[in-house]
C-alpha cells in the first residue's frame, strides 16, 4: 500500500507519462449540497476575517480510509483548514505532518456532537516545506461513496473592521 500511494504521488507531482503512472489513484468529487452550502459559509466567514481561499474540492471516500493531501505552506503564514465529513459519519479525524513526517496537528470529531462533522484548525507553520493533511471518516453504515470536503484558507490580510 506504501509503495502504490509513493508511486501515485511520485507520478502526481513529477512525470506526466502515462507508461509509468497507470497505478495513480484518481480523486473523484462528489455531489452533497449540504457540505457545499456549510463550506461556502465556511469560506465566507473566514474571508471576511481576511483569508483568501487557496484550495477547496470535494471527494469521495472510503470509510476508514484516508485521502492525503499535500500542501505547501510557508514559514509565519496563517492557514485554515476544513473538513466535512459526510453527516452520517460517526468519526472524523484530521491529522497533519510535517516533511520529516513529524504530526503536527491531530483532531478527532465525533459525530454525534453538534457540527461533529466539521473538523477545522488553523496552523502557522516553522517552517517553508510541503505539509500532508491526512483526513479520514469513519461510518458504519456507508462504507464506499462518502462525500467529504475540503477547504484550504490563507491569511492575506488584516480583517475589515465591523460597523456597528
Amino acid at each position: 500500500m506504501k509503495t502504490k500511494l509513493t508511486t501515485s504521488l511520485f507520478c502526481f507531482f513529477f512525470l506526466s507519462t502515462q507508461a509509468i503512472c497507470q497505478d495513480v489513484i484518481k480523486q473523484i468529487p462528489c455531489d452533497n449540497p449540504f457540505l457545499k452550502n456549510q463550506a461556502d459559509s465556511i469560506i465566507d466567514e473566514y474571508t471576511a476575517r481576511g483569508f483568501t481561499l487557496l484550495r477547496q474540492a470535494s471527494v469521495t471516500m472510503e470509510s476508514q480510509y484516508e485521502m492525503p493531501i499535500i500542501l505547501p505552506m510557508m514559514e509565519g503564514s496563517w492557514y485554515f483548514f476544513a473538513f466535512l465529513a459526510d453527516p452520517t459519519s460517526r468519526i472524523n479525524e484530521v491529522r497533519m505532518f510535517d516533511w520529516n513526517e513529524k504530526q503536527v496537528i491531530y483532531q478527532k470529531n465525533y459525530g454525534s456532537d453538534k457540527n461533529g462533522h466539521i473538523n477545522t484548525f488553523s496552523y502557522i507553520p516553522k517552517f517553508t516545506e510541503h505539509y500532508m493533511i491526512k483526513p479520514v471518516q469513519v461510518n458504519k453504515q456507508k462504507k464506499k461513496g462518502l462525500c467529504g470536503y475540503v477547504v484550504l484558507m490563507k491569511r492575506t490580510q488584516d480583517a475589515p473592521e465591523r460597523k456597528n
